[in-house]
């Protein structure tokens, strides 16, 4: 299966499908119903990401990062520029937009903010709220090399086709932990990030890639 996705067809899909309720949630248990229970009685860290959307050469891509080994979590992994929410954010977008500048430079008046998907409960504590963005293609990035490694961009449409999104699953606590695997070229996507694009591909673009 191939298909391309414009920004324009991008925004157009997304424009009323992000409404936040805040009555509905995600997470890791998804693929491991045996868990919810478990999962969501501990005490969780708010966490605010921003799914950020630019178009190159006709094409829609999302914005990812490969964060560096010494930090505390999900250390050297691929993931979405975001982090905690602090006490002083206005909101989870504010929280997003401000991680995605200390972590790439991203100036917040470059993003578009388009909606939230549901928040989203990580295996390892955290409860995030995914923010969609369209980010100008005219926006400059600076990396802060104390959080990450390095930037690169996905096209939308290999990250959208379920042909790519593969079952992996780990023997961990006990038990077999199911993940979504998403590689692209060198980059190992999988986990939270997969979980949550995959999200996103139900909620939003199941109907463009059946």
């Amino acid at each position: 299966m191939s298909f391309r996705l414009s920004l324009s067809d991008a925004k157009s899909l997304l424009r009323g499908k992000l409404v936040f309720d805040e009555g509905e949630f995600d997470g890791d248990f998804l693929l491991n119903p045996d868990s919810k229970d478990e999962m969501l009685a501990r005490d969780f860290k708010p966490a605010a990401v921003l799914i950020g959307l630019l178009e190159r050469n006709g094409e829609a891509q999302v914005i990812l990062t490969k964060r560096t080994e010494k930090l505390n979590n999900h250390s050297g992994q691929i993931a979405f520029p975001g982090g905690k929410i602090d006490a002083d954010d206005a909101s989870p977008e504010a929280a997003a937009l401000r991680e995605a500048w200390e972590e790439i430079g991203l100036d917040i008046n470059e993003v578009e903010v388009m909606g939230r998907l549901p928040d989203y409960y990580s295996g390892s504590g955290f409860l995030i709220a995914p923010v969609v963005g369209i980010v100008s293609d005219s926006a400059d990035f600076l990396i802060n090399e104390d959080e990450v490694e390095y930037k690169f961009e996905v096209p939308l449409s290999f990250l959208m086709n379920p042909a790519n999104h593969v079952m992996g699953s780990k023997f961990f606590a006990g038990k077999d932990r199911h993940y979504y695997e998403m590689p692209y070229e060198e980059h190992y996507i999988w986990g939270v990030t997969a979980g949550m694009i995959r999200v996103l591909h139900d909620r939003v673009f199941a109907h463009e890639t059946a």
